[in-house]
């Protein structure tokens, strides 16, 4: 396997080498991580940054065309792990599944109850971590993420859990960025301005089809890769929308306050080049597509 560069994640904090992966461990539950492990509290902080929602409705089609691609069932145990503000889970309530979405921000499942509520929707939204799901095997139907579970640290822990909360003949169904796409771009830009904190294993990894494979496909029993495409539609201009991730995204807000004023302007402008080089839209907002890879995969 050739090493991709190495990178610092803006996401996790983390500087990344070679995309590794790391043997599955097998289910941890809920005990696995402690409320003071490192790791989760700087997870939980970039994620409690800002207000992801904002980015989020800005692909909410993408989401429903998701959920909609699985054919979910009326009565369906559906688990969205890293759920948000709720992107998949309302989209699977709709449905008529039976609802769980988990996030370990607070803020975002506030907004998500918030959306819920709005239209009546049934759901249950739970604060947790990805790499210890508090529920018992075999719990769900089906289990999805989309851009959520891939940013926990611990890929390992995040696939044995995906995989021991799912009953046999289930399905996991993820959509994660690409190590080669318009978000990786993104995140190189601002990770080149970022010292390498750490090592460990890049979120992006997720989205490479021969990661995933190794992680998820001795556990399971037909695993689907497919590339799709994500369209980002924003009623802003590539600047205001530089201003805006800035402001609500995470990672960027974090990024952002960790630079001093010269290189924050630097980096301001090189993420405007890059939504402008790539915007579709021709009404004055910004419309981008992104590409993702959509993992199904069938438990044992």
């Amino acid at each position: 396997m050739m090493p991709e560069p190495a990178f610092s994640c803006i996401a996790c904090g983390a500087v990344h080498g070679e995309l590794r992966v790391l043997p599955l461990t097998g289910g941890t539950g809920a005990a696995a991580t402690r409320a003071d492990d490192p790791l989760t509290a700087r997870t939980r902080a970039v994620w409690t940054a800002g207000d992801f929602d904002r980015i989020g409705q800005s692909y909410t089609p993408g989401a429903a065309e998701f959920i909609a691609r699985l054919g979910v069932q009326p009565q369906e145990r559906v688990l969205d792990v890293a759920c948000g503000s709720g992107n998949l889970a309302l989209p699977a309530a709709r449905a008529g599944a039976v609802v769980t979405g988990l996030d370990i921000a607070p803020n975002l499942l506030a907004t998500a109850r918030r959306r819920a509520a709005a239209e009546s929707l049934e759901i249950r939204f739970d604060e947790g971590d990805a790499e210890a799901l508090p529920y018992a095997d075999g719990s769900f139907d089906t289990v999805v993420t989309m851009f959520g579970a891939m940013f926990a640290p611990r890929p390992e822990r995040v696939a044995a859990e995906l995989i021991r909360v799912t009953r046999p003949g289930g399905r996991i169904a993820m959509a994660n960025w690409t190590t080669d796409g318009y978000i990786s771009r993104m995140f190189r830009i601002t990770a080149a301005y970022l010292p390498p904190p750490s090592n460990g294993p890049s979120p992006l990894s997720w989205g490479d089809p021969r990661i995933a494979t190794a992680r998820l496909g001795g556990q399971v029993r037909r695993l689907t890769l497919t590339p799709r495409t994500i369209t980002f539609a924003f009623p802003y201009s590539p600047a205001g929308v530089v201003e805006l991730f800035q402001t609500f995204y995470g990672p960027t807000v974090r990024a952002f306050e960790a630079l001093g004023p010269e290189e924050r302007a630097s980096l301001r402008r090189e993420l405007e080049l890059l939504w402008r080089q790539a915007n579709l839209a021709t009404d004055g907002g910004t419309r981008v597509e992104a590409v993702y890879l959509e993992v199904l995969a069938i438990v044992n």
